[in-house]
């Protein structure tokens, strides 16, 4: 599939070839800890371990092996693998090798085949354990405290909710003055933009691209209800995975749990359950799976039926950092790479919300990426210590 609208001279693509590099790291230690914790997760048959076993000396020691003839999906990843099988894990695209990653980990539990494990999501204790922590439940009590503030403080708030993700109690930091840019700077943000695409009363038609399931979800449907309250939309699409995908990601059923989550709770979050759960009954929230979204591919590739839905947005906003790296392309752009040029590809107007837990960045200005390397060297782009907001109007 031809890229589309790819403005300017290409940056490196980023491999996982450099010792000490950060995409190093992943393939070379969070992967292997992954497939031990899977392993713990789940009882587990012998075929299932000596599958892992294999994928964890293949990630090691070997190089990468296209799926069998049997897997469903196996003529579409000999075309996306072509030139990657082969080689070691370590030389080929970040991107590509995390995605391929989680579709044999899938393989390696039986997930596609039919059998016991079939549809068995080998991430779900993680997501679940993530809402029975004291900091969710304090989470939904701090609705209670935001209802009572006046929109512009909620508006803020839900946004920087949504942002930040796991640390969801950051957006509910409601006292003037709290300190909250200085905790937890933005190195960019276009906030002012993206309200300006969602007036009160304007009832738009928003696309959320949804990231990690659990605490993060949760105040991704906060922010939903928000929108739908308040006339900012009059119809929200929840784009989710059509499976398992880099640990955490959400799906449809993580939806499901996140909303009687807040269903389960009291005051306010509870109500927020119910709008939600009545919203998705008479559509004004919808979910959707496209397959693409699990695609080791950038979204200047996605297929033309996507293209077309994403078009019917007034804005898609695109959560996370896996949605940031395949939004702008997962290469070694300069940080002051036009964040509009980067997203021209993309139908109508779109917006990122991304902690920085990676190397790729763009759209900052010299003085703001001077001041972050004076102060932090480059961690600041891999630590989730920064986060950024930004808008590209169509």
């Amino acid at each position: 599939m031809a890229s589309r609208d790819r403005p300017g001279p290409e940056a490196p693509v980023i491999t996982s070839d450099a010792p000490g590099s950060f995409p190093r790291s992943v393939l070379a230690e969070r992967h292997p800890a992954l497939i031990r914790q899977v392993r713990d997760a789940f009882p587990y048959g012998p075929e299932q371990h000596a599958a892992l076993d294999a994928l964890l000396a293949s990630g090691e020691r070997g190089v990468i092996e296209p799926l069998g003839p049997g897997a469903h999906d196996h003529e579409q990843w000999r075309r996306w693998g072509r030139e990657q099988f082969g080689r070691s894990w370590f030389e080929a695209p970040f991107l590509w090798a995390e995605s391929y990653f989680y579709r044999r980990l899938l393989e390696a539990v039986g997930y596609f085949a039919p059998g016991p494990w079939q549809g068995v999501d080998p991430f779900r204790p993680f997501k679940q354990a993530e809402l029975r922590t004291a900091e969710a439940a304090e989470e939904l009590r701090a609705v209670d405290r935001l209802a009572k503030e006046p929109r512009s403080v909620q508006d803020r708030a839900l946004l920087h909710g949504s942002l930040w993700g796991n640390r969801a109690d950051l957006g509910f930091r409601i006292t003037a003055g709290s300190g909250d840019e200085q905790d937890r700077p933005l190195v960019a943000d276009d906030a002012r933009a993206l309200w300006s695409l969602l007036p009160e009363g304007g009832r738009a038609t928003v696309y959320l691209v949804a990231d990690n399931a659990g605490r993060e979800l949760v105040p991704d449907l906060l922010l939903i209800d928000h929108l739908l309250r308040h006339a900012r939309a009059g119809q929200v699409v929840l784009h989710v995975k059509p499976y398992p995908y880099f640990v955490s990601d959400a799906i449809t059923a993580d939806v499901v749990d996140c909303l009687r989550h807040l269903r389960a709770a009291e005051g306010a979050a509870a109500e927020v359950g119910e709008r939600l759960w009545a919203a998705m009954t008479d559509g004004r929230l919808t979910v959707r799976a496209h397959p693409f979204s699990c695609a080791p591919l950038p979204y200047a590739d996605m297929p033309d039926d996507l293209r077309r839905d994403f078009a019917r947005a007034t804005v898609t906003v695109l959560k996370g950092d896996l949605n940031y790296r395949r939004l702008v392309g997962d290469r070694r752009w300069a940080p002051t790479t036009s964040f509009a040029e980067r997203t021209a590809h993309f139908p109508g107007s779109v917006a990122a919300l991304r902690t920085l837990k990676s190397d790729v960045v763009v759209g900052l200005d010299a003085d703001t990426e001077a001041a972050l390397v004076a102060a932090h060297g480059q961690r600041w782009r891999t630590g989730g210590t920064h986060a950024l907001i930004q808008v590209r109007a169509g």
